[in-house]
């Protein structure tokens, strides 16, 4: 059995739609399809979520009554049967009533979840009443059965592939089956999701539970790219990764590839494909334990970087002064991106801000405390590329007329970090592209 995930670009139409139930149904081997929400759904019920919040309820009617247009119009075009039309009506009917019925009750985190969960369950069913239509015959897995988190916010893979495997055993005798990304039930039972970009998750979580034979990914592009394709103009696919190279991209910008979505396929040894829905014959980029060659693969830029800087002559080599400037970031459960360390001073980036006052206020005992906002973290990416001939020649030779701010170098065989001003990346990665890849 595989697992196909298709992202919000890939179902934001209606002819979309049509064209991955025609991928779908080609599939020889049994499949779980996981689907994201339609493009621009989810910042939609943010949006009506943050207006509740603020108590503008004429303006979480207002974006509720336009998203609503927006589905209608939309199953206009997706069914064409009577019967079909009006049960697609019926489901988005149903969706906003719950919408509009939250317009009346206080806001909270949990109804805040239940709001940003609609996007999946609409866009699952609609896609369920689209293969009913068609005579393809199908099961509707509801995520909420078996997907689940733990108080951390961990994904509980024990039980999701207990539950999972359970549902699955009850029908055999099904090909199909279509499933929420993103969404899930937290420790207490109530809805909850993966955060931003989860479907991708979502799509590595099932694969792993199931042990599936591949997990394939489909977007709008045709795999992992060298470069941004939105910033570079001339960027080339990449045939094969690692998980390590994979994830690195991931974590540190490639857009492509939810960056937890990683470790789930690499644990239980499930490859990855990332594929272009719009182009399904092209070969896109395979992910796995394997990755077919040596030296850089792709640059990647990670944004909204706070760099921050502690100095202290006193304090940097006494013992445990690491350590406690550590313990400050995980007691606000703020990761850290990038660290250097010199005699007087050490430096460190993060990319959640939630905290950074309090985090600030925690430091300054240990000396002085430099912030400095809108920056970005460019990666150059490939397997050992530390031990790759000329690779620091070649990369500083590709930059000109740009500040560093920060080098990582050494952490990891295949990955070399920079930190940048914000208003520098385009300029840094079309550097790159050429002096690393020689693209114009």
């Amino acid at each position: 059995m595989k697992v196909m995930k298709f992202g919000g670009t890939s179902v934001g139409k209606p002819e979309r739609m049509h064209h991955i139930a025609g991928l779908v149904t080609k599939e020889t081997e049994p499949a779980i399809v996981v689907l994201s929400a339609l493009s621009g759904t989810t910042n939609a019920l943010v949006t009506i979520g943050d207006q509740i919040a603020q108590h503008d309820r004429a303006g979480a009617k207002e974006t509720i009554d336009k998203l609503q247009a927006h589905y209608e119009d939309f199953i206009s075009q997706l069914v064409t049967k009577p019967e079909m039309v009006e049960k697609a009506k019926g489901i988005v009917t149903e969706h906003f009533e719950f919408l509009n019925i939250i317009l009346k009750i206080s806001f909270s985190e949990a109804l805040s979840k239940d709001i940003l969960a609609q996007g999946e369950l609409l866009s699952t069913k609609l896609f369920s009443i689209y293969l009913e239509e068609q005579g393809i015959d199908h099961l509707l897995l509801p995520a909420l059965e078996f997907m689940s988190i733990d108080q951390y916010d961990e994904p509980q893979i024990g039980s999701i592939k207990v539950k999972l495997t359970q549902i699955l055993d009850k029908h055999k005798d099904k090909k199909i089956f279509v499933t929420q990304g993103y969404i899930c039930r937290n420790a207490k039972g109530e809805v909850d999701n993966l955060k931003r970009g989860g479907s991708d998750y979502s799509a590595s979580l099932i694969a792993a539970a199931i042990k599936a034979s591949v997990c394939e990914i489909w977007t709008d592009i045709d795999g992992m790219h060298n470069n941004d394709p939105r910033i570079v103009n001339k960027t080339v696919p990449i045939e094969q990764l690692s998980f390590e190279e994979a994830a690195e991209l991931a974590y540190f910008g490639a857009k492509i590839l939810h960056p937890a979505s990683i470790w789930p396929a690499q644990h239980y040894k499930v490859p990855v494909k990332l594929l272009n829905t719009m182009q399904p014959a092209a070969k896109g980029t395979l992910i796995t334990e394997k990755a077919g060659s040596v030296g850089v693969k792709a640059v990647a830029a990670k944004d909204n970087i706070i760099a921050i800087r502690i100095k202290s002559s006193r304090m940097l080599l006494a013992y445990g002064f690491l350590r406690k400037i550590f313990e400050v970031f995980e007691k606000y459960r703020t990761p850290i991106d990038m660290i250097t360390t010199s005699e007087v001073a050490v430096s460190l980036t993060i990319d959640q801000t939630d905290s950074l006052k309090d985090i600030i206020k925690e430091l300054e005992p240990f000396g002085t405390v430099e912030v400095d906002e809108n920056q970005s973290i460019i990666s150059v990416v490939g397997n050992e590329i530390s031990e790759t001939e000329d690779i620091i020649k070649r990369l500083f030779g590709s930059i000109r007329n740009i500040p560093i701010r920060m080098v990582s170098y050494g952490g990891s065989p295949h990955n070399i970090s920079l930190l940048v001003q914000a208003s520098h990346k385009q300029l840094i990665l079309q550097q790159l592209n050429k002096g690393m890849f020689g693209l114009d």
